[in-house]
């Protein structure tokens, strides 16, 4: 029987759970000398496709399909989408749960925030429509209001300006953020995120070892940020390792 790519592609993953672009192609090569790097590219592509492999961020090759991340929408986060898409159509916006990091956490927190995230020039009428609507509503706090409120309180409303570049995305009609996105503003957002602080090195590693990471989305959303040396340093770390 002829050897063939679909075959012979789980031995290179024996011993690990991942394999650069170089090393893979190298072993390709030992198998298939013949071979033009862009008649592996084509079949890269094809195994790709076939959920065979899957590309990882930093130029690594690992088996199977990539594992999409998919944030759960409450109740509370449908009801506030809803009442921003009737009374501002027009208005960019994303809503997101702090809990959503749990699962990349060693240890979960027991407090959670919504956060509703608009443009600048909107934010006043936002807060002003959902302050009727629900309770603990806040609007960019400051680190006070977060220490002496916003901390004591579970489930509280907090409503910051939206980035005009902020990677956003559609999930079930609902605008919310991008994972890259996610890990930037934990950073950059230290105060409100304090919790999040002594785990930072934990949760980037979760998130690029069970998800694909676009890597240039968020170091330009970094940047927007003024955080691109943070984030650098986050994922230097996690190729170092």
């Amino acid at each position: 029987m002829s050897i063939t790519i679909e075959n012979q592609i789980n031995t290179y993953f024996e011993t690990r759970d991942k394999i650069s672009r170089e090393e893979l192609l190298a072993l390709i090569k030992k198998d298939f000398a013949n071979w033009t790097d862009n008649t592996i590219n084509i079949y890269l592509s094809s195994l790709q496709k076939k959920g065979i492999i899957h590309s990882l961020s930093r130029g690594m090759y690992a088996l199977g399909n990539e594992e999409t991340f998919q944030p759960h929408l409450n109740n509370k986060l449908v009801k506030l989408a809803a009442i921003i898409n009737k009374t501002f159509p027009f208005v960019k916006y994303c809503v997101w749960e702090s809990s959503w990091l749990n699962d990349l956490m060693r240890h979960q927190t027991f407090k959670n925030f919504t956060i509703v995230e608009v443009e600048k020039v909107a934010n006043e009428q936002v807060f002003n429509q959902l302050n009727t609507n629900f309770p603990n509503v806040f609007i960019n706090p400051d680190q006070k209001t977060i220490e002496r409120y916003i901390g004591a309180l579970d489930n509280a409303i907090i409503i910051k300006n939206l980035n005009s570049e902020a990677p956003i995305q559609k999930w079930n009609n609902i605008n919310v953020p991008t994972l890259e996105k996610i890990l930037v503003d934990i950073v950059a957002d230290d105060e409100l995120f304090a919790a999040q602080q002594g785990e930072l090195e934990f949760i980037f590693k979760s998130a690029f070892d069970k998800y694909n990471i676009n890597e240039s989305k968020m170091k330009r959303y970094a940047s927007r940020r003024n955080r691109e040396a943070e984030i650098k340093n986050q994922t230097n770390i996690i190729t170092a390792k």
